[in-house]
């Protein structure tokens, strides 16, 4: 199976489409830019998004969903937001069908145009703030923290699978406060939930840092992020969090009741993450033979595979590792027991090897005989003989502990491939090879800009709790505050 994944050095962008395919995770539909999330995809989204909603729900949220449909009217009500979305946007602007009188199927009926076209969401934020109208009224309705799982569309002319498509799954929170400084620390809140998970869960180091008002949300006074290195060296965004100050509250007239009865505008803010982090999984993660996961986020932790001659041999295996099965199950680890008759065990391993799973669990006719059990780690292709008795407790901690060197490997990558630089001329040579960059710079929007067109790179983040740095920006020479994150992404 390896073989038909071209190798990773060779052409980066081939491998990662490959290993989805490969791996079972999903394909391209008959819809151009839209994709079908097949059940082993899904089931990593699932893991993904059962442990976001806990943790989302520890932090006060709760889960409400909006329409699919927003009235374009809404969109032009806040004249930042439309603009960044406006060239993304699709527009219903009929509700009927009708039969072709030339007898060739279905046309629209022209009868049927709508009063005023819906835009299918690119972002909910208009539809809930006037939906908010009605529900905020007076200081004891605040805050309001809901969630939405839901999907959104943004027509995207270049799509590839998980990262970047016309339609994708998402989270996406909504949040209405009393105070400014509330909703600031509800900003902050949820980008660290969101760097907690990514660490945590998907094994994944992450920088915590605010974009640059060129890189903002459309319509945010602030927008804050985590920012993962890939294999290849580029950063790609993982989630943001936005404070959207009263900008939304105006355009919808959202006002409330103080304790004095003072009418003011509430604060808002809005946060979320995508299936996006399937793509960043992938990336940050797999290698030449396939996927690696991440035990917490693995739809299977552990695989069981009989090793046998004849179908006598293959009942005797599988009833020797149906115990270890429950034992494993009992201790909360998700297991398989693959007892196919009709592929050899060498295609077994090939195949969960390409799905990632943590643990391949095999034993043969020596194995039944010792009562021992062939036990091999997906990250680091190490195989050891250990006894059957006792391999549940075995087998919870060599989990924990290829978690943990997961996320050690990925953060000795990135540590690797992170460089301060500050002459131009060296950093225009050094970001052909990817990786994040420390970098002065001016804070104009020009030299931002002027960066961002010789390079192709661009400011990831303002890092968050780093002590200032001041020095002098690489391109002008101008004064600057504190080093900035450069990278190129996806």
């Amino acid at each position: 199976m390896a073989k038909e994944i071209t190798n990773r050095e060779e052409n980066y962008a081939l491998w990662y489409n490959n290993l989805v395919v490969k791996a079972d995770l999903a394909e391209n539909s008959s819809v151009r830019g839209c994709m079908v999330i097949k059940p082993y995809g899904y089931a990593i989204w699932e893991k993904i998004q059962r442990t976001l909603d806990d943790m989302f729900k520890e932090t006060g949220h709760v889960n409400a969903y909006f329409p699919l449909f927003i009235p374009k009217s809404f969109l032009s009500k806040e004249a930042e937001h439309v603009e960044g979305f406006a060239k993304e946007c699709a527009v219903v602007t009929h509700h009927r069908l009708m039969n072709d009188p030339g007898g060739k199927g279905v046309v629209v009926d022209p009868a049927a145009k709508l009063e005023e076209e819906l835009i299918i969401r690119p972002t909910s934020e208009t539809i809930i703030w006037n939906t908010y109208k009605n529900w905020i009224k007076s200081y004891r309705d605040l805050p309001v923290l809901c969630n939405q799982w839901a999907n959104v569309v943004r027509w995207e002319m270049r799509t590839r699978l998980f990262l970047r498509t016309a339609e994708f799954l998402w989270q996406e929170g909504h949040t209405a406060h009393a105070t400014r400084q509330e909703a600031i620390e509800e900003t902050e809140r949820m980008v660290n939930v969101y760097a907690s998970f990514a660490r945590d869960w998907m094994a994944m180091p992450v920088l915590v840092g605010s974009k640059t008002p060129s890189e903002r949300f459309a319509g945010a006074l602030d927008t804050l992020c985590i920012e993962a290195l890939m294999q290849d060296g580029k950063a790609l965004q993982a989630g943001t969090s936005h404070f959207l100050g009263q900008n939304f509250a105006k355009a919808f007239d959202v006002q409330f009741a103080g304790k004095e009865g003072k009418l003011e505008y509430v604060w808002a803010t809005s946060w979320g993450v995508s299936t996006r982090l399937i793509g960043a999984l992938i990336m940050a993660h797999s290698d030449n033979n396939g996927l690696v996961l991440p035990p917490k986020l693995a739809p299977l932790q552990v695989v069981l595979v009989p090793i046998y001659k004849g179908s006598e041999e293959l009942q005797q295996l599988a009833e020797y590792l149906l115990p270890v099965k429950k034992a494993l199950e009992a201790k909360g680890i998700t297991v398989k027991l693959d007892d196919r008759d009709n592929v050899r065990s060498g295609f077994k391993f090939a195949e969960w090897e390409m799905k990632g799973v943590p643990v391949r669990i095999a034993a043969g006719p020596r194995d039944l005989q010792q009562e021992t059990l062939e036990v091999a780690r997906r990250d680091t292709f190490e195989k050891q003989s250990v006894p059957k008795e006792g391999i549940a407790g075995y087998i919870a901690q060599l989990l924990v502990t290829i978690q943990d060197n997961i996320y050690k490997k990925a953060l000795d990558f990135r540590e690797a491939h992170t460089f301060t630089i500050d002459n131009y001329a060296t950093f225009k040579t050094r970001i052909e090879d990817g990786g994040f960059f420390l970098c002065h710079w001016d804070g104009t929007p020009e030299t931002e800009a002027k960066i961002k067109e010789e390079t192709k790179a661009t400011i990831r983040c303002i890092p968050a709790g780093v002590p200032p740095e001041p020095g002098t920006c690489m391109v002008t020479g101008k004064p600057s505050a504190q080093r900035v994150v450069f990278a190129r992404a996806y």
